[in-house]
C-alpha cells in the first residue's frame, strides 16, 4: 500500500488514493477536512525530495502557476511540505488528458484541432502575459473536462522569462514536442511553447508527431535540423489555412514563428470564420519548416522554394496554390539567323494570341463578376442571420458600462452585477493616479451576453524607485495578487481559518508592510477561510423529547436549532423528524431543522392515576400495575446498588394522570458492578504549537479539554471502567484516533 494514503497533510488534506504519476512527483487525490472539497495533491517522490535542485523546481513550478488566474490553467491553492514531503494542492480536474483523448479518437478532424488549440493558446497568452513559460507543452499536460473545455497543467519546468536567463543545463521538456532551441540548449522564451503547440496540433491532424527515432537523442537532432512532412501529405483532409498555421508555429527559426500567442490566436480566429482562407506570410520554405535565402528575390506566397543541390529550384505554380513544381534550368540558347517568311508567321501566330489573351480577359471578368455577386449576396445572407440572432437574443444583452478613468472600488461586484469582475495585474502608470482603472475589456458601450468577464486594470501610479511592501491585510485576495503581479512580485497563497476577517481577505503576509521587495520576490499571503471548522456527527434523534434533543444537540456542538411542531400521531412533545441524517459529519454551524409532535388529536381517552412500584421486586411491580389496569410495560437491566431484581426507577411519576395504554419503562437492578481505576498511556503527534486535547467515551467527555505544550508526545492519566472500553482522542475539536482500554479485577 502507498505510504501516503490515509495520512493527513498539514493536519488538513487527507491522502485518498493515486490518480497519476509523472517523472517528478506522485498525484494523488485528496479532501481538505477545512474546506470539506477534493482537491488534487502532487508529492514530490522521495528519491527527489533530498535533491535541493528538484525541491526548488518542484516548489517554482507552485509559485509559479500561484500567478496565473485563467480558466485554461489549473489552480494551485497551496504549496507546503509535511512529514519531510513536499507537496503541491490544485484543483482536481474530473477529464483525460488530450493525450488519452487522441488514443480514443485516432486523428480529430480540423474543427476539434482548432477548438483545443485556441483554448490552449489563450492559456499560454495569459501566462506569458505573466513572464511565465511552460516549456513542457504536450499532449499529456493538457486536461479534456466532460464540457470539451481543456486545462493546460503541470508547469514543472517553468520558469520566468529574464533576459540573461539561458538554459545552460541538459534541455528539458518531452523530446517528441521539445523546440529546437531547447534541444540545443539555448535561450527559450514564449516562442518555445509556440512551437510545442505547433508540434501537438500536428499530432492531432496527423495522429503522430513530425519526428520520430529510436532514441530521444536521434529525435531531438530532428528537430534541431527540421525538415518534417507536411501534414497534408499524411492527412490530405486538412485545411491550407490550418496547415499554414501549424507550420509557422513549428518554424526552425524562432523569428519565422509567431511573436505571440494572441497573434497565434488570431490567425486561427480568421481561419475559423472562413476555412477556406490562404494566408500570405511572406517568406519561402525549402520544406515545412526551413527558411532560406532566394538571392534577393521578393516572391509573396505562402511557400517557399525548395533548393536542390543540382541548382534547380520549386516554386509556386498558381494553377496549384502551394504545390512547388521544378523551375527550368538556365541553358545557353541560340539565336536564329532573320527569315521573312519565319517572320510572318511568327506575326500570324502573335495576333492570334493577342485575340486568344482579349477572349481570356472578357471571359475573366464575367467570372470575377459573377463571383462578386455572388459574394455580396451571401454576405447579406449572413447579416441578416447574424442580426436576427441578434435579436432573439437582445433580451440577454447588456451594454458595458465606461469604467476608464474612474477609481476602482470594490462595490463593483455588487454594482455591476450583471457581470463578472475579474482583476488583471496592477500596472504602474504616468497618467493615472493610484486606484484609477486603465482599461477595460469589454470596452465600454459595446454590448454583451449577461454575465460576460468583465477584464479591469488598476493603475497603481507612478513607478517607484525603492518598491516596499504595501499594507495588504483585510484587503480582498484577487486585488491582492493584482496588485502585487502588477509590480513584478510572485503572491504564494495559503489558506487559514479565522474568526475575525472574512473569507476571502488577506489575514497576514510575509513580508510585512513596509518591508523592502526586490523585482520578481515571493510574496506569501495567508487568506481567510472564515471561521474555523468543527466537524461533529449528527446524533439520533428521533423519539426523543424536544428538550433532551436539545441538549444532545448543543452537547454535540451544534446550536442553530429549529424547532417546528407538527401533526403526528406519535407522543406529543417528542421529535419525529431531524434535517439531517443520523451520524453524518457536519459543520457544527449547520443548521439543524427538528419537527416536533402536537400529538395525536384528543380524544376522551380515560386516565389513571401512576402508582408506585420502586424497590419492588420485578414480579410485584408487574402485578401491581396490571391490577392498577397498565398494559404496556418495558424493562430494563442497570447497575445499581439495590437489591438484585429490584425497581430502580420508573419512567412515569406517581400521582401522573395517564392512559391505561402508556408505555411505561421500568428500570431494574442487576447488582453493582465494581468499576476499575488504571493508568494509561496515550501517544500524541508531535507538533510545533500548543493543541487541546479531550478524551471521550460512547459520546461522554471522560477527560475536558487538556492543553498540550509542543513537542509533548505522550500523556498518562487515570481512567475508571470495567472490561474493554474504547476511547475516542480529539485534538483541538476534530477526531485523532480511537484507543482500546483494558480494566482489570481489583485487588
Amino acid at each position: 500500500m502507498d505510504q501516503y494514503i490515509g495520512r493527513l497533510l498539514d493536519n488538513r488534506y487527507e491522502i485518498l488514493e493515486v490518480i497519476g504519476t509523472g517523472g517528478m512527483a506522485v498525484v494523488y487525490k485528496a479532501r481538505c477536512h477545512r474546506l470539506n472539497r477534493l482537491v488534487a495533491i502532487k508529492i514530490l517522490k522521495d528519491e527527489f525530495s533530498g535533491d535541493e535542485e528538484f525541491r526548488r523546481r518542484f516548489r517554482a513550478e507552485g509559485e509559479a502557476v500561484a500567478m496565473l488566474s485563467h480558466p485554461n490553467i489549473v489552480q494551485v491553492y497551496d504549496v507546503s511540505s509535511s512529514y519531510n514531503c513536499n507537496f503541491i494542492v490544485m484543483e482536481l480536474i474530473d477529464g483525460i488528458s488530450l493525450k488519452q483523448y487522441m488514443q480514443i479518437k485516432g486523428v480529430l478532424n480540423w474543427k476539434e484541432t482548432l477548438h483545443f488549440a485556441m483554448q490552449i493558446a489563450q492559456g499560454l497568452e495569459h501566462a506569458h502575459s505573466r513572464g511565465i513559460v511552460h516549456r513542457d507543452i504536450k499532449p499529456h499536460n493538457v486536461m479534456v473536462l466532460k464540457n470539451g473545455s481543456v486545462k493546460v497543467m503541470d508547469f514543472g519546468i517553468a520558469r520566468v522569462m529574464s533576459k540573461s536567463n539561458t538554459l545552460t543545463k541538459e534541455a528539458l521538456g518531452s523530446v517528441h514536442y521539445i523546440s529546437p532551441e531547447q534541444a540545443k540548449g539555448g535561450y527559450t522564451d514564449n516562442r518555445s511553447d509556440i512551437y510545442s503547440l505547433g508540434v501537438v496540433m500536428y499530432e492531432m491532424m496527423t495522429g503522430r508527431p513530425p519526428y520520430d527515432g529510436e532514441s530521444p537523442v536521434a529525435v531531438a537532432i530532428q528537430h534541431i535540423n527540421g525538415g518534417a512532412v507536411r501534414p497534408t501529405v499524411l492527412n490530405p483532409n486538412i485545411p491550407r489555412g490550418l496547415e499554414q498555421i501549424i507550420m509557422k508555429a513549428m518554424a526552425l527559426d524562432v523569428n519565422d514563428r509567431y511573436t505571440s500567442a494572441g497573434e497565434m490566436l488570431r490567425d486561427m480566429e480568421e481561419f475559423r470564420q472562413n476555412p477556406d482562407i490562404v494566408f500570405d506570410y511572406h517568406y519561402m520554405n525549402d520544406d515545412a519548416t526551413r527558411a532560406v535565402s532566394m538571392g534577393g528575390m521578393a516572391m509573396r506566397g505562402t511557400e517557399r522554394g525548395r533548393m536542390r543541390g543540382n541548382g534547380s529550384a520549386r516554386y509556386p505554380d498558381p494553377r496549384y496554390p502551394g504545390e512547388p513544381q521544378r523551375m527550368p534550368q538556365h541553358r545557353p540558347v541560340r539565336r536564329p539567323t532573320a527569315d521573312p517568311v519565319h517572320s510572318t508567321q511568327q506575326r500570324k501566330k502573335a495576333q492570334q494570341q493577342k485575340k486568344a489573351q482579349k477572349h481570356s480577359r472578357i471571359a475573366t471578368i464575367a467570372i470575377v463578376a459573377c463571383s462578386t455577386v455572388a459574394v455580396v449576396a451571401m454576405v447579406m445572407f449572413l447579416m441578416a442571420l447574424f442580426n436576427g440572432a441578434l435579436l432573439n437574443q437582445g433580451k440577454d444583452l447588456v451594454e458595458v458600462p465606461f469604467l476608464i478613468g474612474q477609481v476602482y472600488d470594490e462595490g463593483y461586484v455588487e454594482e455591476y452585477d450583471e457581470f463578472t469582475i475579474r482583476l488583471q495585474p496592477q500596472q504602474y502608470h504616468e497618467t493615472f493616479a493610484k486606484g484609477q482603472i486603465i482599461r477595460q475589456e469589454p470596452a465600454g458601450g459595446s454590448r454583451v451576453i449577461k454575465g460576460t468577464e468583465l477584464w479591469i486594470t488598476v493603475s497603481m501610479g507612478k513607478e517607484p524607485d525603492n518598491k516596499v511592501m504595501d499594507n495588504l491585510v483585510d484587503v480582498d485576495i484577487a486585488q491582492a495578487q493584482a496588485l502585487l503581479q502588477g509590480q513584478g512580485f510572485i503572491p504564494l497563497v495559503r489558506y487559514d481559518p479565522n474568526d475575525e476577517f472574512e473569507a476571502g481577505q488577506v489575514i497576514r503576509t510575509k513580508p510585512e508592510a513596509g518591508a523592502p521587495l526586490t523585482d520578481g520576490q515571493t510574496v506569501s499571503l495567508w487568506v481567510s477561510t472564515g471561521p474555523k471548522v468543527i466537524v461533529k456527527k449528527m446524533p439520533d434523534l428521533i423519539g426523543l423529547t424536544k428538550e433532551d434533543a436539545e441538549s444532545t444537540l448543543n452537547t454535540a456542538g451544534f446550536k442553530n436549532i429549529l424547532f417546528r411542531e407538527v401533526d403526528s400521531d406519535k407522543p406529543q412533545g417528542t421529535v419525529v423528524y431531524q434535517s439531517e441524517p443520523k451520524y453524518k459529519e457536519l459543520d457544527v454551524t449547520t443548521e439543524i431543522s427538528l419537527e416536533i409532535s402536537k400529538g395525536p388529536e384528543e380524544e376522551d381517552v380515560e386516565t389513571i392515576p401512576m402508582i408506585k412500584v420502586v424497590g419492588y421486586s420485578r414480579e410485584v411491580a408487574v402485578q401491581e400495575l396490571h391490577k392498577a389496569g397498565f398494559e404496556n410495560i418495558s424493562m430494563v437491566e442497570v447497575s445499581s446498588k439495590r437489591q438484585v431484581g429490584r425497581v430502580v426507577t420508573q419512567s412515569v411519576p406517581e400521582g401522573k394522570e395517564i392512559p391505561v395504554d402508556f408505555p411505561i419503562t421500568l428500570e431494574i437492578s442487576r447488582g453493582k458492578t465494581e468499576a476499575n481505576t488504571t493508568k494509561v498511556t496515550f501517544s500524541l503527534p508531535a507538533k510545533e504549537e500548543n493543541f487541546v486535547l479531550s478524551i471521550f467515551r460512547d459520546g461522554k467527555e471522560v477527560i475536558e479539554s487538556i492543553k498540550i505544550p509542543a513537542g509533548q508526545t505522550e500523556l498518562t492519566v487515570e481512567l475508571t471502567g470495567s472490561g474493554t472500553q474504547v476511547f475516542e482522542l480529539l485534538i483541538d475539536g476534530e477526531h485523532y484516533q480511537n484507543q482500546k482500554v483494558m480494566f482489570g479485577d481489583n485487588d
